[in-house]
């Protein structure tokens, strides 16, 4: 039996006895096998009563933790290359696809790259390279025109095919000239350029913002504790980022009248000296308004101390991406573990996971650019979908029991008052599951190696 028919028949026996009055469920699943893919499903009814069944969820309308700010991607260099292969007319229909809230997956928050990352098949390039690497504090050679290749229209398109959209970004490198090795691969910034690349991120907001692309945050660097010298990368001790962002972005930006948001860290959950040096400081920390997380070392249970220890201070989920149905699990426990957000990392390679001028080797991509010049869209986006196209902007999260890797589960309140939960089971077997609201509930079985997103209104 599919999976969508196991679904099917167990809501229809367990559904009943309900009062007309109640708000019916409606539920999507997705199923790694491909049947289904963020297929919806009948409506289910609510029952009186207690139930017994292995995962339970008990939920309280009234009991809320974080809210959410967005949830999506990132549109660096390669996703937008491989849209400008398309023509403006496939390209907006894949980015429709992917941020529209009716049409398409509804991604509201994208991450974009202050000059390139690795992930690029041109050359890397910072927005003041000079002529031998000669120093230009005054930034008389700043410029983002190479962005109008490629990387801004696929903004401008995605800003007007959901003009709720917001972005984040973050450099990779400052200008070679301003490192102490002379290159945008590793090194560390110079002290005498702290108040240049001040400058230069905020020439960056400014310019970006005339082309009609607010920027909503920015980090200083990109994974400041890994200085690779195969691309683009700069390396930061905690204290440099500090004074960094006391003493020369924070003022700036004050002084500027800049209303985009300063997030430290922007790496791995085991980098917890990252917030504690920057918010052990009385005035760093009034700069910034939050910690971004990358997954690629430590776990997400860091996200929760950086909370505890500085509730004032918002959590950031800004890089890693996610597969399959184990990685609902992981999407999951990330939102569970206080993140406002969640960011995939490179939407759109092509078969040959390319353009990538960097070390590290990809992974299929939720959406793929085929040879013969079609778009596949892969289980993964139907994945992210299951979030991205259900949970809204300003969703608070309700507070509940969290599962655990074998099935996890997650609900959220949304500003118009319904009721979201997502369910992953990643196990190869199907696993009995119910939502408890007051004195009411509902019971389904999800296969295994599928996903379900509930919704229902408050009047149930």
């Amino acid at each position: 039996m599919h999976a969508m028919q196991r679904l099917m028949l167990f809501l229809a026996l367990t559904g009943t006895a309900v009062a007309s009055a109640q708000s019916p469920v409606s539920s999507w699943i997705s199923s790694e096998d491909g049947t289904h893919l963020l297929a919806e499903q009948p409506a289910l009814a609510w029952s009186e009563g207690p139930c017994e069944a292995e995962g339970q969820l008990f939920i309280d309308p009234g009991q809320t933790a974080q809210s959410i700010l967005g949830l999506g991607a990132s549109l660096e260099h390669a996703t937008c290359y491989n849209l400008s292969l398309l023509g403006d007319a496939d390209r907006d229909a894949v980015l429709r696809k992917l941020v529209h809230p009716a049409d398409g997956i509804g991604m509201n928050l994208m991450r974009i790259c202050i000059g390139t990352s690795d992930f690029v098949g041109e050359d890397w390039y910072s927005y003041c390279d000079t002529p031998d690497n000669a120093p230009d504090p005054e930034l008389t050679h700043f410029s983002i025109e190479k962005d109008r290749a490629y990387v801004l229209p696929a903004l401008r398109a995605a800003l007007r095919i959901n003009p709720d959209l917001k972005f984040i970004a973050a450099p990779w490198s400052p200008p070679a000239w301003m490192k102490t090795n002379g290159s945008m691969l590793a090194g560390k910034l110079k002290p005498e350029y702290y108040d240049a690349f001040a400058r230069y991120l905020v020439k960056f907001i400014e310019a970006y913002a005339a082309e009609g692309i607010p920027i909503h945050s920015i980090t200083p660097q990109n994974e400041p504790d890994f200085p690779n010298p195969k691309y683009p990368t700069c390396f930061y001790k905690p204290e440099d980022e500090m004074i960094f962002i006391r003493d020369h972005l924070g003022p700036l930006m004050k002084a500027k009248g800049s209303t985009t948001e300063i997030w430290c860290l922007d790496h791995n959950w085991n980098l917890l000296d990252f917030p504690e040096t920057i918010y052990g400081d009385p005035v760093a920390r009034e700069y910034v308004s939050g910690t971004a997380f990358h997954l690629y070392e430590g776990q997400p249970e860091a996200q929760s101390q950086v909370h505890e220890a500085f509730p004032d201070k918002a959590v950031y989920f800004t890089e890693g991406s996610t597969f399959w149905t184990r990685g609902a699990v992981q999407i999951i426990e990330i939102l569970q573990h206080w993140s406002r957000s969640y960011n995939a990392w490179v939407v759109m390679l092509d078969e040959d996971r390319k353009p990538n001028n960097g070390p590290h080797m990809a992974s299929q991509t939720s959406v793929e650019l085929k040879k013969d010049g079609t778009v596949a869209y892969n289980f993964d986006y139907y994945m992210y979908g299951h979030f991205t196209k259900f949970i809204a902007r300003g969703a608070e999260r309700l507070v509940s029991e969290p599962g655990d890797r074998r099935f996890n589960r997650i609900g959220f309140k949304n500003p118009d008052g319904s009721i979201v939960v997502v369910a992953a089971n990643p196990m190869r077997t199907d696993r009995t599951f119910s939502v408890h609201l007051g004195d009411k509930h509902f019971r389904a079985t999800i296969p295994g190696r599928s996903l379900v997103t509930f919704r229902w209104g408050m009047d149930s």
